[in-house]
Formats: C-alpha cells, structure tokens, sequence
C-alpha cells in the first residue's frame, strides 16, 4: 500500500508540494504516519479506543516536526462529513472501511465532496470478483462454492460508483495475492524478495485480479 500511495502521490502532485490528507478510520495509523513523515499535514479519523491508543503511542515517539503535522480525530466513518468542509483534502484515504458501513455508497459520496478539484481518492476494498480464493486455498470447498455468489465490491460496480461520484476511477491495484493464507504475524526472512512480488503481482494481469484485495485511486475532475 506504501509503495503504491507513494507512486500515485508522486504521479499526481508537484514534487515538494505539502497535501492535506485524511484518513478515514486510519487505524493505528501507518499510512497516516508515514505520510505525515513525508512532510505532508494529515488527520487521521478513528472511533476504536485501542487503535486511536495505538496510534498516539505511535505519534509521541515521533520528532516535534512530525508531530505537529498529523491529528487525530475520534469519530466514526460515517460521521466524517460533519467534521470537514467539501473541497478540504489533497488525499483522501479510507482503507479497509466500506465493508464495515452500514451504507458505503453514502460514505463515499461523502468522501469525494471533500476532495479539492485534481483531488485523489484511495479506497482498499475486498475483492468481490475473488471472494472464493482464499476459501478455497484452505480447503474449505463449501466456502468457496458459496463466495461466488457474491455481489459485493466488485471492480465493475465500484468502477461505476466512483465515476457517478465525481471521482472516475484512475487506477487500481491488487493487494495480498499470494499473501492471504498467510498469519498476520508471519513475516519471511526474504520480507523484501516478497514485497518486490507481491508489488508486481499487484500491478500486473492475471493476478492482479484475484488479490484478496482491491486498492482503488478515483481522481476528482
């Protein structure tokens, strides 16, 4: 996600220029911080206790610069459009939310309206065209025949939410394509050799396409 948030800032945006970025339900907030590190001005919003702890443990332990660069704000997803005023944000961000929302279409209307004219918005979704892999790579066959009924986040429908928000879809990528069987707290002594992969499998056809997830980037016109 690092490596492709930093691609499609870089495409996108003036080198040096400083972004206002949120990040909805930022969790312990990587991205957030990792952006703000960049020197970029960035409020994280989250409504779990445990995460919003995490995430300011994390911050406290960052120089002053970096800390004053990046806020926190506790509140829920679908709330977020009461805070901020539309056009406010650079960046966008809501990774790993939309299943969660009780009405994601809402959400992301929401979102778009705070994007600035050229504004990104970066979505990571599961992927409804491959819920039966995962399933179906741990041996559970009754699973995976009943995931391919599904019809939630698919890239076609996604594709054409995003262009009836006013924010078209600009590229998109695979996330976790030969990752998603693996435990969460499994790391491989060739963590780089695997990233590289995983990198590239996520940007390339057929793979891509059957990823556990979907990382989406709209761009407001």
């Amino acid at each position: 996600m690092a490596r492709q948030l930093e691609e499609q800032i870089a495409g996108r945006f003036a080198v040096g220029r400083r972004l206002r970025v949120l990040d909805v339900g930022m969790g312990r907030g990587a991205q957030a911080l990792r952006l703000a590190r960049a020197g970029h001005q960035v409020t994280g919003v989250e409504q779990d206790a445990a995460m919003i702890a995490a995430a300011r443990e994390a911050l406290a332990g960052e120089p002053e610069g970096i800390r004053e660069r990046m806020r926190i704000v506790e509140g829920a997803a679908g709330e977020t459009g009461v805070h901020f005023l539309p056009g406010s944000f650079d960046v966008v961000l809501c990774h790993g939310v939309l299943m969660s929302v009780e009405e994601p279409d809402a959400l992301l209307a929401a979102l778009a309206r705070m994007l600035a004219p050229g504004g990104m918005l970066s979505l990571l979704v599961r992927n409804g065209d491959a819920p039966a892999m995962r399933a179906g790579l741990c041996g559970d066959w009754a699973g995976a025949l009943a995931a391919f009924d599904t019809e939630s986040y698919r890239l076609k429908r996604l594709t054409s939410t995003l262009a009836g928000i006013g924010a078209p879809l600009h590229t998109w990528y695979g996330v976790r394509v030969f990752t998603d069987t693996a435990a969460d707290d499994a790391v491989p002594d060739d963590l780089d050799a695997l990233l590289a992969l995983e990198d590239r499998a996520g940007r390339t056809d057929p793979y891509r396409g059957v990823a556990a997830l979907l990382h989406l980037c709209g761009v407001r016109g």
